[in-house]
């Protein structure tokens, strides 16, 4: 028998292959004996992909058992340097890394959910054309809006590990979502939010026998890392559109391409996907990737460019060298339509610079918009071309990237829309404290007409849950009631 395999026939059914490399294991033995003597290793052509030694290896392996399996190395500087994705494979491996909940708690987790996010106006207004009239005022709601899946399991699974754990000191690394009472109810429950000195977060309180949440929008390699490494329970909330953009930024890595990523360079999701990237920029809209495009063409001011972007960029990044090969990844709230018009106006770019022959070799993207993020903004749009609506008020944290774009599409279409992230801002004397397209807060008086009929559309974003916008239309009803 064949000694430590468990399969004697398949051994002998490979020994025929063993003996073929054999001879030519003899050939290159002597050949590099001889190269030794004169001073010549022969060494793989520099052009072969390390794709084609990979596939050779692969049916080497598959047929052969493995105890005679041989051994292959191929010089390769990334082989060298282990790939970030690899590194965040190896974390999500260990045993102290949880990214799918607790079923022991589940069911208390979702009576929670139920009892504190949902609402049966809302619900009502599902079943009846998604409209609502009481008296003269008139509620549409947009056909989608609110909670999407990944907030909703990410809110659920925090839950979850609170029951869990019991009382086990439990960290998160940010805000569990975009939404001031969501994350309220967190404190409430006793989960402890990592505390932010001059600019960066102190993890000096968390040991190991803590357990620590990563919201919805994720958190960086270097976090992660740094968690793993000191031992502690991980529960990653992480949502898997947000995984999917990292998955397109490793992609940019292994084609030699820099990320151009269209977000907020001081956005948790932006800052958690270029920890992932090696080389990247970080562009807002359109305005700015124009800029890149332009300094791609024609050139421009290279110290301009840096302080332009000097928030913007990974370290060591040089406008003459990272922008020869780009790979668009987005922030995955932004808006889908600016994000696709920047993806067309830079392969456009790279053609005329490099020409049509060339630009595969030179650009490329991924679709990982947020399906979510792009039914919301549908359905605003949708209720924006009825011309039904006196203004649209908008519910949601003023801190959302995908609730702020809702803002936009009915304010480009010179509608007013009023942002608001609870129901406090709607004050009982006819007064609405809101937040402007422009990040402005402010107080507009008198914002229902008392004299006429009025009709409102409605919407939220992502990160609210229904029972949050029932409270606001409830109290709009309030202040019109009282208007006389």
């Amino acid at each position: 028998g064949a000694p430590h395999c468990q399969h004697p026939t398949m051994y002998r059914r490979s020994r025929r292959s063993v003996g073929c490399l054999t001879v030519a294991s003899a050939v290159l033995v002597a050949f590099t004996f001889l190269g030794v003597i004169v001073g010549f290793v022969p060494q793989a052509p520099e052009n072969l992909q390390t794709s084609k030694v990979a596939g050779f290896r692969s049916r080497i392996s598959q047929s052969l058992p493995r105890c005679a399996r041989p051994s292959f190395r191929v010089k390769s500087t990334e082989a060298e340097t282990e790939r970030k994705r690899d590194q965040l494979k190896k974390i999500k491996r260990m045993d102290t890394f949880n990214r799918m909940g607790f079923k022991d708690t589940r069911g208390d987790a979702e009576n929670v959910m139920g009892k504190e996010f949902e609402s049966s106006l809302i619900k009502e207004m599902r079943e009846n054309m998604y409209t609502m009239k009481d008296g003269d005022i008139t509620f549409k709601l947009a056909k989608d809006f609110g909670f999407c899946w990944g907030v909703e399991r990410a809110v659920q699974m925090a839950i979850e590990a609170k029951m869990h754990y019991g009382d086990k000191i439990i960290h998160i690394t940010n805000e569990i979502i975009h939404n001031p009472g969501v994350n309220e109810m967190m404190e409430e429950m006793g989960v402890k939010f990592i505390p932010v000195i001059d600019g960066v977060k102190d993890f000096s309180g968390v040991e190991k026998d803590h357990v620590v949440i990563l919201p919805a929008f994720g958190a960086t390699l270097e976090e992660m890392k740094l968690l793993s490494d000191r031992g502690v329970q991980i529960v990653d909330t992480t949502c898997p559109w947000v995984s999917k953009v990292w998955n397109s930024v490793d992609r940019h890595i292994a084609a030699g391409h820099t990320s151009i990523i269209h977000g907020s360079w001081a956005h948790e999701e932006t800052i958690a996907t270029a920890s992932f990237a090696e080389d990247y920029i970080i562009v807002k809209n359109m305005e700015e990737a124009e800029y890149v495009a332009n300094y791609i063409l024609n050139g421009g001011d290279k110290a301009e460019f840096m302080e332009k972007f000097k928030n913007a960029v990974s370290k060591g990044f040089d406008p003459d060298i990272h922008l020869k090969k780009l790979g668009l990844a987005n922030q995955t709230t932004m808006y889908k339509k600016e994000t696709r018009a920047i993806g067309q106006m830079l392969q456009k770019t790279m053609m005329q610079k490099y020409g049509p022959e060339n630009v595969n070799g030179h650009y490329m993207e991924f679709d990982t918009i947020c399906d979510a993020t792009q039914e919301r903004q549908d359905a605003i749009h949708d209720l924006v071309e009825e011309k039904a609506v006196d203004f649209f008020l908008v519910v949601g944290g003023w801190d959302s990237s995908n609730t702020r774009h809702l803002v936009e599409i009915p304010e480009m279409a010179g509608i007013p829309a009023y942002h608001i992230d609870k129901a406090d801002r709607l004050r009982p004397d006819n007064s609405i404290e809101y937040r402007t397209v422009e990040g402005e807060v402010k107080v507009l008086k008198d914002f229902i007409p008392s004299d006429r009929p009025v009709t409102i559309g409605v919407t939220s974003g992502a990160s609210t849950p229904d029972a949050y916008v029932e409270d606001s239309m409830q109290r709009i009803k309030l202040i019109k009631s009282s208007l006389g």
